[in-house]
């Protein structure tokens, strides 16, 4: 009887002859595992890809403080999160700006939108929603939104133009927009009489 250590021993099995790569197999192989990298990313598309605005309705409220959205005046906004098959609304740019800007978000932003005012009518916006990175906008006017001065928001220059001329304030692009001028506290965190 033969015990498993005394078996004759097989002939080893050959070794795969290996090919040297291509440099176009590599260059292809490179594109091809950037492209998949890119795509699994999902590196911030503000408005772009398959998100789409929400239309605000009577029943759509704020996601800072519970706020209807309808029932107030001025440009509105939104964000879409990854993951999240739902936007967050806000009843003004400044909240929007106040949570994306704050050091501590670290939610992957998919899109967002605020509104186009100078389409959307100014006492009651509806519609007219566009990419809020690729917006202008107006800071220091003389018009209010719903948590008091605002920042109006404007697809087109020309409309942002006409807008500081009859209201006034300054024109600025979206990486403009720094934490200090969105700060929600209402001036209380520097008030040293309090």
């Amino acid at each position: 009887m033969k015990t498993p250590c005394s078996l004759p021993l097989s002939p080893p099995l050959p070794l795969p002859v290996r090919r040297p790569a291509s440099r176009r197999r590599v260059g292809l192989a490179a594109i091809a595992a950037a492209a998949l990298l890119l795509a699994g990313c999902g590196a911030d598309k503000a408005g772009g890809g398959s998100v789409v605005p929400v239309e605000i309705d009577a029943s759509t409220s704020c996601s800072l403080d519970g706020m209807v959205l309808a029932d107030y005046p001025g440009p509105k906004a939104q964000i879409h999160y990854d993951g999240q098959p739902q936007p967050e609304f806000f009843c003004d740019t400044v909240e929007m700006f106040s949570i994306f800007l704050r050091p501590e978000q670290a939610r992957r932003v998919a899109a967002m939108y605020v509104q186009d005012m100078g389409k959307a009518d100014w006492d009651n916006p509806k519609d007219h929603w566009i990419d809020a990175r690729q917006a202008l906008y107006v800071q220091g006017s003389k018009r209010h939104g719903s948590m008091g001065p605002t920042i109006a928001s404007f697809g087109s220059e020309a409309d942002a133009q006409k807008f500081i001329e009859t209201y006034g304030g300054r024109l600025l692009r979206f990486d403009d927009v720094k934490p200090d001028m969105v700060a929600l506290d209402g001036g209380a965190l520097h008030d040293q009489r309090m």
